[in-house]
Formats: C-alpha cells, structure tokens, sequence
C-alpha cells in the first residue's frame, strides 16, 4: 500500500490524463475539419460535453472496480464473461487501426524534410511501415523505457497547441476566418455530423483516466475532478488552437495541408520556426505510438493471462515485454497499412480515424453500460447513485451517436470486425465448457 506522502494529487493527476488524451489526436485534425470549413468547430462543443460526460462515468467505473483489464473488466460486471472478450477484442482492433492512423500523422509532417516520402502512395506506405517497425521494437525493453520516451515526446504537441492557443490570437484575421467559416454552405446539423467522428478521435484516451485511482490522494474526491479537468482543459486547446488556424492560414490552403500546426507556425514567424513545430510534431507522434503500441500489448497480455486470448500475448521477454504479442501486432499493423494505401494522406488518415472511433465506441458502450452495477455493488449513496446514472446515461447515448457519426462504411466494417469477436469467442467458450452430468 502506497503511503500517503507518495501519493499523487490532484495536478499530478490531472496532469497524466492531459498528457494521455492530448498525445498526437489534434496533430492532422485542422486539415480534416477544413475540408468542411470553420463551421465543423462545432462539433468540438458537442464532443466536449459527450467526452466530459464519458470522463466522469469512466472515472466512477474506476473509482469503485479495480479488477484488472479496466474497461473489460467494467464491462464483465453487467454483461458477463464474454464482454470482456469482446470489449479486449474491439479495443485492441481499435488500436492496432489508431497506430496506423498515428503513423499516416507522423509521415504527413516527415514529407516536410523527406520529400521523398510524398513522390508516391507507395513511397509513403513505405514511411509508415518504417515508423510502424521501430517503435514497435523500441518497445521491447519493457514498460521502464517506453515510459520515460513517452513523458519527453508528449511536449511536442503540448507546446505548438498551447501555444498557438495562447499567442495565435495575435496573428487571427476575422477576415479570413470568416471566409472558412462554410465554404461549401452545409447545414449546422451537416457539419456537426461531419466533425463528430474527427473530434472524437482527439478525446481518446479518457478512458486510462480512472486506472490511477490506487495511488491517489482522496481517490474518490480526486479521481472525478481530475478527469473533468483535463478534458475541461483538452477541449479548451483544442478548441481554441482549430479556431486560430483557421483564421490565420486560408481554408483552401489548410484543408490540402499535411502538417498543420508547422505551417501555421511559418506563416506566424519565418519557416525556421515552422520546422522546429514540425518537427516537434514528429516527436509527438513517434511518442504517441509508443505509448499506445505499448497499452495494447497490455491489453492483450490481461486478456490471455484471464484465457480469452491465445497464450502466446501472455509470453514475456527478459524485459518484461510481450515480445511474442508486439510481433503479432505488428503483422496486423502492417497488413492494414497495405490495405489503406492511397493517393491522399489525409483521407487514408480520415479513413483509418472513422473506423477507429466505430470499434472503440464497442468498449465504451459495453462498459458505461455496467456504471449503474458498479455503483450499487459498491453500495453508494442513492445522490451519487443518481447522478452517476443520468451522466453515464448522457456518455453511453452520446457514444451511440459517435459511432452513427463515423459513416455508413465505417460502421458497416466496423460491425462486421465486431461479429468476428463472437465468432472467436465461441471457440473459446466452448473450450471451457464441461459435459452435463446426466
């Protein structure tokens, strides 16, 4: 048991779910809202308040279970044995998609100083093969390693988003935005629709908020005000940074640019200043893989240490690293950056986002779905009872709504992706069945 003094609080916490929700989501985002134009700014106010109501139920779910496998785990309580499969399963599909997106993100700033990379579609798969490959086996040395990259390469994308947050304003033209505002003369409900999927992707992460709850001050004070604030804050960024973009670089412009966040940044000062953003940017990502690489070879190590996935996830190196899962991963990563190979980056990357934000909407809905269990198994007071129900009611209907936002591809694959879990899970279930005495 943590001692009280070595105990984190609240800004620490906060601080940690900032860092895991911020990671590389906005880097190519201003491009993708540009091609609907400013009035998909929208959609981050309505993907705010979903992801505050999300924030706050998975903080209660893990505040009150502390079973291994976080929101598998959640889910099991209301839906059985083999929601845990298939929340581990969805999840891990949805992050094995997210690093092919974050690589696509990593190769559209390379271009800058490797032009080479954006000659052909092929030429650029090739970037984000390599990208794939060594972060994957940077990994290999364990959880130590992965950790202290992780909390380094974060600032590249904390410090241009804050920062054009806060000093941007200075360079706004009312003018120009005003001009990006609805270029294409799409309806509110239109453009909400077509920045839903896009923002969402930028607030995933929220649910690694609660998982601290063991070595926190006050968890049950704490833990809630610290995954409220750090969306509160993300949202705030991110917000704030798209808004400035857009009435700084022309829409035309920003809708067709690959590194955002660098060209803003020449445009505001000399390309010099533009290059050091983007390569910032290239750090951010190259950490954000990382990091989300390393989280899904835990998930599927959790999952095969409970016997839900095949034993070889659960094989450690001398590192303590599930080698044997990564190059799994890794196989299916790179099977996938084949099947996305496409003339545009930023649609190969819109592409990716939208059947990511579908497969992880399966997880967040089988586990918010299981907040009202956790609570009464915790046997909470009937006020927190009640509001833990209204706001985990208003993240599970906003979830729905999320994956109804994604498209009709993405939820038509994304479906089919999920029916394969249960197809798996049968041969699973049936491994463990014992023979009726008679």
């Amino acid at each position: 048991m943590s001692s009280a003094s070595n105990k984190m609080g609240l800004m620490g916490l906060t601080t940690i779910v900032t860092v895991n929700m911020m990671g590389s989501g906005i880097i190519l985002l201003p491009s993708s809202l540009a091609a609907t134009g400013g009035i998909a700014l929208l959609a981050w106010v309505i993907t705010a308040l979903g992801a505050l109501a999300i924030a706050y139920a998975f903080a209660k779910c893990g505040m009150y279970c502390t079973d291994d496998g976080g929101m598998s785990a959640y889910s099991e309580k209301a839906h059985g044995k083999s929601s845990f499969f298939i929340a581990s399963y969805t999840y891990y599909v949805c992050l094995v998609i997210s690093a092919v997106a974050i690589a696509v993100s990593c190769v559209g700033y390379l271009e800058y100083f490797i032009p080479w990379l954006k000659e052909t579609p092929i030429h650029t798969f090739v970037g984000v093969i390599s990208i794939l490959i060594i972060t994957m086996f940077a990994n290999v040395r364990g959880a130590k390693i992965t950790g202290r990259i992780s909390t380094v390469t974060v600032w590249g994308i904390i410090i241009p988003v804050l920062g054009l947050s806060i000093i941007g304003w200075f360079w706004f033209d009312p003018k120009i935005f005003a001009e990006a505002w609805n270029p294409h003369n799409v309806s509110i409900g239109s453009a909400i629709y077509a920045g839903m999927a896009l923002t969402l992707w930028a607030f995933l992460g929220i649910e690694s908020a609660g998982a601290n709850s063991g070595t926190v001050e006050n968890p049950e004070r704490n833990v809630p005000l610290a995954c409220m604030l750090a969306t509160v804050f993300s949202a705030a960024t991110y917000i704030a940074s798209t808004t400035v973009i857009q009435g700084i670089i022309p829409n035309d412009i920003l809708a067709k640019s690959d590194s955002p966040f660098g060209l803003v940044f020449a445009q505001m000062f000399t390309p010099f200043v533009g290059e050091i953003i983007t390569a910032m940017a290239i750090m951010a990502c190259v950490g954000s893989l990382l990091g989300w690489q390393f989280t899904n070879a835990q998930v599927s190590k959790v999952a095969a240490d409970m016997r839900l996935f095949p034993k070889i996830f659960s094989d450690v190196n001398k590192h303590d690293a599930p080698f044997k899962g990564m190059m799994i991963m890794l196989a299916l990563e790179l099977l996938l950056a084949v099947m996305t190979i496409s003339p545009t980056l930023l649609k190969q990357f819109n592409v990716l986002v939208n059947l990511a934000v579908f497969i992880n909407m399966v997880p967040y809905i089988l586990s918010l779905t299981a907040l009202g269990i956790i609570m009464k198994q915790a046997n909470v007071g009937q006020k927190e009872y009640n509001t833990g129900i209204l706001v985990g009611s208003v993240a599970v209907i906003y979830s729905i709504y999320g994956a109804y936002s994604t498209g009709e591809e993405a939820v038509f694959y994304g479906t089919v992706i999920t029916l394969f879990g249960y197809f798996f899970y049968g041969f699973i279930a049936s491994r463990d069945a014992t023979p009726n005495k008679t």
